[in-house]
Parts: structure tokens; C-alpha cells; sequence
């Protein structure tokens, strides 16, 4: 059987490769195998036209199997993984493709603390998914309820609300909410410290979500930054887990860059734990170097959030993110939340009194350059010896100072190469090096 959950859960072009039959079948697995006791799971969306279908899947497969739905709407993840751990329900289901395409969608769940699921876990779904209609499901006195639950939202927003609280400032910030699930809550989290908030792209209509805009778009934001003469912009992704900073000359501060601002500060007041950060192996070795040099230590892990988490905990750690703005605080979530993210921006700015551009200038990036090979065999890289080849001499010629990282994506069929080092023209040479050669060896 194939392989459903990747690093972010289960994702597909919509009613393509990713149906509502599957998303039946991953209600009766979830009720199933973590609320067997008859404790109800929570559902909530990003702003996809096919969010409800995904949904109604959902309901009609849990409630077979005797469990009540609660059923929040459009919320950002991080309020899903909120609820789910503060209203005491047996799991979470997030319909969400995050910063992905609004033709794309997909089902994360969490397990009742608010958690992405062990592996173990996701195995025991998939092979219930699999043999879904082979389940007991209840009788017909005893069947689950959809229950409509939007007030649950308020859960997240008076937590998120308590953190703005500390936080008092007279700036001017832009923020972009990328037509997605963000919108329902940002204005009133960010207005709450007192700074002026002007919100973009907040009118989502199903199909334009991260369309042009959001964290993986954020020129237009950029372009509104200087427009308005803002102080600084946030751009979120369809989901909100994701931040990407806009300066007040109008550059971007990515993920690395804001870890570093946030372990930076935290490194100076002693509340770094361990004096760690946990980042990925994409994590740019410019931001390694100014964290080692301040005291600290990096810690990195694979790609994705959840093993950034799991890092966190091994290592004591209290704060870990990505390049693509995934940041987890681990004293106020769980999880990434990018109007969290902001919030610790803000805080940082305001208690330095220093600029969004000067604090990130105390990180210098070195070049990096990332390439998506799209290959049906993009697990099969290491085997090939041409490939393995041409790696090392990509990093005889970048020196000590560069590296190669070749690794299959989770989320589609694709090699993702990045190349680092500390001459850029050199990077992207072998950056588009590197894809060619892969592209014609795995495909």
C-alpha cells in the first residue's frame, strides 16, 4: 500500500488524489483508534472551496463510529492544536494544504494534547484507512453528532490575547494574511498591543488563497510596507503556522533570520534554554554562526515541524523553527504560529528599541540556493553514483565554509537540492548544476 502521511500529514490535489473517500475513511480510523472511549475529536479549515467537503467527509466517518464531531470552521492550525489540548477532546483534524495552492488540500491530525502524531501512530491510521469499512461502526441510537462549535476559537484568541497583553506599542505594522484561515484572528491579537495594523489580503473567496500574496509570496507585501511607510509587515501563510517579516525599507526577513533575532535576544537575557535552538538542516550556517559566536548552540534535525518539536524536547530547547518561517516558542505553543511569531518579534523591537533591519543585520546569511527537481524516483539520489559523484565535487569546490544537501520531498514527487557557501555566484552555479543532473538521472 502507498505511503499517505508525509511530513505534514496527507495531501493531494483536491478530488484528484486526495478524495473525499479518503477523508471518510481517516474519520473512522481517527475515531477508531484514538476515541475508542467515546470522547469527541475537534474539525477545523483553512479557507479552500473544498475545505467543506473534506469536512463533511470527516463528520460522516467519525459519527459512523459512534463519536461526536465539534466542528470550529476557519481557524489558523495553531488555534486547532490549541483547542484540541484545551477543550479536552481525543484528536484534532486540521483540512489544510497550508502555504500550498488552493487546489491542493490535506488532513493533519493531532492527538489530544494538541501534537502531531507519532509515526507509530500514523501507521496504526493508515492501515485502518485501508480496511476502513471493515470497522464496527455504531447503531443507529448511538451514532456521533456533527455539533457546530465556532465559539471554540475563542480559546486561542484569549491565550494569544494574553500574550499582546505584555506587549505595548505605538508602531505601524502591515499584515498580509494570505486570504487564509489567519484573517479570522490577527487584527484583533496584533491590534491588542496597542500597535497600528493595516490587514491585506484578507478576503478569501476558496480559490485565492496564497495566490500571489502570503508567506510564500510576499512581494506584495513588501510593495504595501513601503507604500504605507510601515514599520515593519507580517505575511502569513493560508494556515497561519508560517510567518515571513518585511522590513521597513521594504526586505525580507525569513524564518532564519527571525530565529536568530529571537535566540539572539534570548541568548542576551539568559532565557534561551540550554542556550539552544533547534533549526533544520536547511537552516541557513550563517544563522549557526551568529548563534555559536553569541554562546548558543544549534541543534539541527530533518525537515519538518514535527521533528523540529521532537528536537525541542530531547534537547531541552524552548525555541526551534525553519527557514520557512515555521518558529515554535515552546512557553506559549506547541506549535508554529506565525501571529505568535509576530508577537515575538514585536516584543524583541520594542524592548531594544531597535529596528526590524538593524536586529536582523546581526545575522549574516550566507548564500544559499534551493532547486526543486521534479523526479519519479526521487528517493533513489543516494544510489546513484554519478549523482554521489558530482556532490563531492561540488563540495571540493565550495570549501570548508559550503555544503551540499540533496533530500526527497515529503510532499510531492520531488528532489530538493540546496547548496550553501560563501560565494554566490559559485552557489548558484552549482545549484543549477546539481538539478540538471538530477533531473536527468531520476526521471
Amino acid at each position: 500500500m502507498p505511503r499517505l502521511f508525509g511530513t505534514d500529514g496527507i495531501r493531494g490535489i483536491a478530488n484528484v488524489d486526495l478524495k473525499p473517500t479518503l477523508a471518510y475513511a481517516l474519520g473512522r480510523a481517527t475515531a477508531h483508534r484514538l476515541a475508542g472511549d467515546g470522547t469527541g475529536i475537534v474539525v477545523g479549515q483553512d479557507t479552500r472551496r473544498s475545505g467543506d467537503m473534506f469536512a463533511a467527509a470527516l463528520v460522516a466517518g467519525a459519527t459512523s463510529m459512534g463519536v461526536d464531531v465539534h466542528l470550529i470552521g476557519v481557524v489558523p492550525t495553531p488555534a486547532l492544536a490549541h483547542i484540541t489540548a484545551a477543550g479536552g477532546f481525543a484528536a484534532g483534524i486540521m483540512v489544510s494544504a497550508s502555504h500550498n495552492p488552493a487546489r491542493d488540500n490535506g488532513l493533519k491530525v493531532l492527538d489530544c494534547r494538541g501534537l502531531k502524531l507519532d509515526e507509530d501512530v500514523e501507521e496504526d491510521l493508515e492501515q485502518l484507512i485501508w480496511s476502513a469499512e471493515e470497522l464496527p461502526g455504531a447503531a443507529a441510537d448511538v451514532l456521533g453528532r456533527a455539533i457546530e462549535a465556532h465559539g471554540l476559537l475563542e480559546l486561542y484568541v484569549q491565550h494569544r490575547l494574553g500574550l499582546s497583553a505584555a506587549i505595548q506599542t505605538k508602531l505601524h505594522i502591515v499584515v498580509d494574511c494570505a486570504n487564509g484561515s489567519g484573517g479570522v484572528a490577527a487584527e484583533r491579537i496584533l491590534g491588542a498591543t496597542g500597535a497600528r495594523v493595516d490587514i491585506l489580503f484578507n478576503d478569501p473567496d476558496g480559490s485565492n488563497i496564497n495566490a500571489g500574496c502570503g508567506a510564500t509570496a510576499p512581494a506584495a507585501l513588501a510593495a504595501q510596507v513601503l507604500a504605507r511607510k510601515a514599520d515593519v509587515g507580517f505575511a502569513l501563510d493560508g494556515d497561519a503556522d508560517r510567518l515571513i517579516a518585511i522590513d521597513a525599507a521594504g526586505c525580507v526577513v525569513d524564518g532564519d533570520a527571525v530565529l536568530g533575532i529571537l535566540a539572539l535576544d534570548r541568548l542576551a537575557r539568559q532565557k534561551l534554554p540550554n542556550g539552544a535552538l533547534v533549526v533544520s538542516v536547511l537552516s541557513n550556517g550563517g544563522l549557526q554562526r551568529a548563534v555559536e559566536e553569541a554562546g548558543g548552540q544549534i541543534i539541527r534535525t530533518p525537515v519538518g515541524d514535527k521533528y523540529i518539536f521532537e528536537g525541542m524536547l530531547v534537547n531541552g530547547a524552548g525555541l526551534g523553527g525553519e527557514k520557512s518561517g515555521h518558529v515554535i516558542v515552546l512557553e506559549h505553543t506547541t506549535s508554529g504560529d506565525g501571529i505568535v511569531t509576530a508577537l515575538e518579534i514585536l516584543s524583541v523591537m520594542g524592548r531594544s528599541g531597535r529596528s526590524l533591519a538593524n536586529l536582523a543585520a546581526q545575522i549574516q546569511m550566507l548564500p544559499q540556493q534551493q532547486r526543486a527537481v521534479p523526479a519519479r524516483h526521487k528517493d533513489q539520489w543516494e544510489g546513484d553514483p554519478v549523482i554521489r559523484r558530482a556532490i563531492a565535487q561540488a563540495e571540493a569546490r565550495l570549501g570548508s565554509d559550503g555544503r551540499v544537501l540533496l533530500r526527497p520531498s515529503g510532499t510531492e514527487p520531488a528532489l530538493r537540492v540546496m547548496v550553501e557557501g560563501s560565494q554566490e555566484s559559485l552557489v548558484a552555479e552549482l545549484a543549477d548544476e546539481l538539478a540538471a543532473l538530477a533531473k536527468e538521472r531520476l526521471n
